[in-house]
């Protein structure tokens, strides 16, 4: 005997296990100004229960009632880079309690991203680490939030940023503590906002020490690296320790140093930046400051919510970065 289909959750079902009335459930889900009379916990428990029961509100009817798509943008720079794939991560896990899908892209521009905010096809956009030439006026009025970008460039619309001076600061404050006096540094030459700000931040904490630096295009992955990092280690006077703007770039450090016959970090101690995957694949794994990318994407995609509903959005204090500390570093 074939079981029957399992019945769909439902409204009912939610309103009896949060202990609420269904018209409160209805205006959890409606995305509204109607929305804001629910209190937070009321709110917060009728969600509970929704994801509990793995219930879905019929969001076809409610998104035509509201003229919306349920659909947000979220535009990154480059859909290869890993640390991207941590953001797209909260995006998705904060995007279902909000009732929104989320649709990425990187092949953006300032044309192609007012084009998207004045079609119908996303109810709001969300802008992650833009460089500057993807950066023009958006249409006013156009729902946004800008990740890991300028304020000064985003026209008014709320900012989620990350703590790189302060990641910075620790990631030097390791590398003195261990002796290191003269550092390397393979820098981002890439015109974007993030990477002005982590290369600000090393200079103001590398005061007082000697530093050998070179640009590297991130577009360029591992490879461009791998052929910085040969410069800077082949030469009579390298550095014993060095600083990558992300881990890709620390992993064709890596490379690099094979190939010279330099042992990490007997030879030459790397510090990363991001704290991706392969940050733990390396050999020996990778000491590098971790950016919270899941929870740059929860925090995003929560106020972009917040705008949608008509909310006031409240400033986010910029997310907490942390120095991962594993065996890439050792003693000058």
């Amino acid at each position: 005997m074939t079981a029957g289909k399992p019945r769909r959750p439902t409204g009912r079902d939610v309103a009896q296990l949060a202990g609420v009335s269904q018209a409160t459930v209805s205006l959890v889900f409606s995305g509204s100004e109607a929305g804001h009379r629910v209190s937070e916990t009321t709110r917060q428990r009728v969600l509970d229960a929704a994801r509990g029961l793995g219930y879905r509100p019929q969001a076809a009817g409610r998104q035509l009632r509201l003229g919306r798509s349920g659909m947000a943008l979220l535009a990154v720079p480059n859909l290869q880079g890993p640390f991207f794939g941590r953001v797209l991560a909260g995006v998705h896990e904060e995007a279902a309690r909000h009732g929104l899908a989320v649709v990425v892209s990187s092949g953006w521009n300032a044309a192609t991203l007012a084009e998207a905010a004045t079609t119908s096809r996303f109810d709001g956009l969300l802008i992650c680490s833009p460089d500057d030439s993807q950066l023009g006026e958006l249409p006013p009025g156009t729902p946004a939030v800008f990740l890991d970008a300028d304020p000064a460039t985003a026209g008014g619309a709320p900012t989620v940023e990350l703590d790189l001076a302060g990641g910075m600061r620790a990631v030097v404050a390791h590398l003195v503590a261990l002796g290191h006096r003269r550092l390397g540094r393979l820098r981002s030459s890439h015109a974007a906002y993030t990477f002005r700000v982590r290369q600000a931040a090393f200079e103001q904490a590398a005061q007082g020490l000697e530093v050998l630096e070179l640009g590297v295009q991130l577009n360029q992955g591992a490879a461009a690296a791998r052929l910085a990092g040969l410069e800077l280690l082949d030469r009579p006077d390298r550095p014993r320790a060095v600083v990558c703007d992300d881990d890709v770039v620390a992993s064709g450090l890596y490379q690099a140093a094979a190939e010279l016959r330099l042992r990490i970090p007997a030879d030459v101690s790397v510090v990363g930046i991001d704290n991706v995957a392969v940050a733990g694949l390396l050999a020996p794994p990778l000491t590098t400051l971790d950016l919270p990318g899941e929870q740059l994407g929860r925090a995003g995609i929560a106020a972009l919510a917040g705008v949608l509903r008509g909310e006031p959005v409240s400033p986010v204090e910029p997310l907490a970065t942390s120095l991962i500390v594993r065996s890439s570093t050792t003693a000058a």
